[in-house]
């Protein structure tokens, strides 16, 4: 059993929310940030093991208070994401972009920024980015700009923070609620579509990538990394 204590921040669905089981299979004791009540009240429901906590990553304050009440953190785990961002460049809103900058970059830069003081020497964090940051595929320039960002801290941050631990995920396609957005049809469709082109010839479960997590947070040897858990999209023409 572990006697570590893991801070997971987006978890309340999707990625996030199978890493916090997988952490707290593991034994660890696993806080889960999200924003939304009603998420918390289900995952209160349905993961009694999982302590929540409602707070906004972008919100350095209620980040900050969240850490000051766990005290001690190991594992600082940060999925928070948006699904804005994508489209022809030509035509790209950069309103929305911004928003996505908001959601994802600075969300988890704020969140690692709030927490940094309340973690472990020895401790680690985890980022998410996105496999959109070095596959070419059209109409993803400025979601592949957010998710670079991102990626980009985790070499210099490994050195800085050093020993802190300092990694990245960097997923493909998900079946996760990212994708709620798209008609029921119109994404098992595209689903079995890309399923044909990728290399591991099916489309990745959260509980996968939520492996990927797990080992990032938790290996001590591992820091300055971004993983690649993308089903080898970044290898083929996903346009």
């Amino acid at each position: 059993m572990s006697d570590h204590t893991a801070l997971v921040v987006g978890g309340t669905s999707g990625v996030g929310l199978a890493t916090a089981r997988r952490l707290r299979a593991d034994g660890a004791a696993v806080h889960v940030v999200g924003r939304g009540a009603g998420r918390l009240a289900d995952l209160a429901a349905s993961d009694p093991d999982l302590i929540g906590h409602r707070a906004d990553g972008g919100d350095r304050g209620e980040i900050t208070a969240v850490a000051e009440k766990i005290g001690g953190i190991d594992w600082l785990v940060v999925t928070l994401s948006g699904n804005e961002g994508q489209g022809p460049v030509a035509d790209l809103d950069l309103g929305m972009l911004r928003r996505a900058f908001d959601a994802k970059f600075w969300s988890q830069l704020i969140t690692l920024q709030a927490v940094l003081p309340h973690l472990a020497p020895t401790g680690s964090i985890t980022l998410t980015g996105a496999i959109t940051a070095r596959a070419g595929m059209p109409g993803t320039a400025g979601i592949a700009a957010v998710n670079g960002a991102v990626e980009a801290l985790v070499k210099p941050l490994a050195v800085e923070l050093a020993p802190i631990r300092v990694n990245g995920v960097s997923p493909g396609i998900v079946d996760t609620p990212w994708w709620d957005g798209l008609p029921a049809d119109v994404r098992q469709a595209y689903f079995a579509k890309a399923a044909q082109t990728l290399p591991a010839r099916r489309i990745a479960t959260a509980e996968d990538v939520a492996e990927v997590v797990a080992l990032a947070a938790a290996n001590p040897n591992l820091t300055g990394t971004v993983i690649e858990a993308d089903g080898g999209a970044r290898l083929v023409s996903m346009g």
